[in-house]
């Protein structure tokens, strides 16, 4: 059976799917857990049941929110309007669209809803100004994103035979020849638990002790907790020196536990996969998430080496969408994983493996200096002021200025991999640029889908004859930027990857340059 063409539905406005009206009510009380609470304490030592009547309000705003919830796609145009007393209408043209992410909670999952998220490529910044359909059925809501990322249509559904079409002789004609069969899925990359081993060189860990920490205090806050907390009785038995080594460990293994457990949940049954025309990223243990980029929008990836992953021999992968936004995060194709399968799967995106692994252009001396240059002065500055420090005041221990030139040391370091991790080059017809060294990042940006180039100069760059090269891609804020590239080597560059608009610019320099 065919899909019904959910483009050319009628005018009317639809509800979401009833069974959100089990999880509007819920999650709304999730979202007044302090405050309810803290009700209940305050109920629970007066001695009044009035405290479980305060449940009532974020139940009433969930069933609320549902009722006043429409959307339709109608008119090459999707639609969602919400709120009662404030009424907020969201639109936007399916031409629009760049991405389509299907997400599952634990509570949609068992409920057989996903909450589809399509992504337009405009800011957004305020929960009620996003376009999400919360939820529909997982059979409705493929159907959509199949229809909205430009799939080609199903088969039509076999009718009656048509009389043969005879031709001048009075023979009958071939029968034309059937619509080719969609090609099948392709898997390109899939989940490995030997992954594991790469959460703990990830930021994760500590971002997320630091988000209980703060959940905890302000929730102790809340039920105003802190007054029966006194430290001045605390009795420890251990030095300083002691007791913040030991708490420097235990954070150390909290965040590594932390972030293990936080890559597990958010990557666990990764596939990378593409099928109708479109790039599939699935993964998610509790909360399922599936999001597809359209082919049309894929114009590059960027392979992304943090200091930590790279020692570890580890990367991630992300994918330059046109369109497409850097802070609405649809573009992750590839969690942190060993650093083979991460080129390997951007060589499958690229269709070449030349803009990953071929050697680059070096930038030269210049742009070394400039980096060395970058540490030298606040490192040098740093020991300087120590040992000054150390000469009007020989109270001041020798380990500062110890310290201060171990500092001046990692920056020259720093230093040297930074100059190491310029370069730049051409290749396969991509643009490709590399940069970083605590956060390494080597993009490849398809030729076709560069639409201009800004050349920027500081006044230091200028004195040393050095630009930085920016390509630019159509809407949004993608782009490709060469960092203290000389300026012949720019132009180079831009000549070799759009030899038309090259040609274009030079000559209409040539004639302002007419007297």
């Amino acid at each position: 059976m065919s899909q019904p063409d959910l483009l050319a539905a009628p005018d009317d406005w639809q509800r979401l799917d009833r069974r959100m009206m089990l999880v509007y009510p819920v999650r709304e009380v999730g979202r007044f857990i302090v405050p309810l609470l803290a009700f209940f304490v305050a109920g629970t030592a007066t001695g009044r049941p009035w405290q479980y009547l305060t449940i009532v309000v974020p139940v009433a705003l969930g069933v609320g929110r549902y009722l006043t919830t429409r959307y339709r796609v109608a008119n090459g145009r999707v639609e969602l309007r919400r709120g009662l007393v404030s009424r907020h209408v969201l639109s936007a043209p399916v031409e629009r669209v760049r991405s389509v992410d299907l997400t599952a909670s634990p509570v949609h999952r068992v409920l057989g809803l996903v909450t589809v998220k399509i992504g337009t490529g405009t800011a957004s910044t305020d929960g009620d100004e996003k376009l999400d359909l919360d939820g529909l059925p997982v059979a409705q809501a493929h159907a959509l994103r199949a229809q909205l990322l430009r799939v080609a249509a199903p088969p039509a559904p076999p009718g009656p035979l048509a009389e043969p079409v005879l031709g001048p002789d009075g023979v009958a004609l071939p029968a034309p020849a059937p619509p080719p069969e969609p090609a099948p899925e392709r898997v390109a990359l899939v989940f490995s638990p030997a992954w594991l081993r790469f959460a703990p060189f990830t930021s994760a860990g500590i971002v997320i002790a630091a988000a209980l920490v703060g959940g905890g205090s302000q929730l102790l806050g809340s039920l105003d907790l802190w007054d029966d907390l006194h430290p001045e009785q605390w009795v420890v038995a251990v030095s300083l020196w002691v007791a913040v080594v030991v708490g420097l460990v235990v954070v150390a293994l909290a965040s590594v536990v932390l972030s293990v457990v936080g890559y597990l949940l958010t990557n666990w049954g990764f596939r990378l996969s593409h099928g109708g025309g479109s790039w599939h990223v699935r993964r998610g243990l509790l909360t399922t998430r599936e999001t597809s980029i359209d082919d049309e929008r894929v114009a590059g990836v960027t392979l992304h080496q943090p200091l930590g992953l790279r020692w570890a021999r580890g990367s991630r992968l992300g994918a330059i969408v046109t369109g497409l936004r850097t802070t609405q995060g649809d573009s992750a194709l590839v969690p942190p994983a060993p650093r083979a399968a991460v080129e390997h799967a951007a060589a499958t995106v690229l269709g070449t493996a030349e803009p990953v692994h071929a050697p680059l252009v070096r930038h030269g001396a210049a742009a070394t200096r400039r980096r060395y240059l970058r540490a030298l002065v606040p490192g040098g500055l740093l020991v300087a002021a120590a040992v000054l420090a150390r000469a009007l005041e020989p109270g001041v221990p020798w380990w500062v200025v110890a310290l201060a030139v171990v500092l001046l040391a990692l920056l020259l370091g720093l230093a040297a991999d930074r100059a190491r991790g310029l370069g730049h080059g051409f290749l396969a017809g991509h643009v490709v640029a590399r940069s970083g060294s605590l956060l390494r990042e080597r993009e490849a940006l398809a030729a076709g889908h560069v639409i201009g180039w800004n050349l920027r100069s500081t006044y230091f760059q200028r004195r040393q004859g050095l630009v930085t090269l920016v390509a630019t891609t159509a809407g949004g804020d993608q782009r490709v930027e060469v960092l203290d590239v000389p300026e012949q080597l720019a132009l180079a560059l831009v000549a070799r990857a759009t030899p038309t608009l090259f040609a274009e610019v030079a000559e209409v320099a040539e004639v302002a340059a007419q007297p």
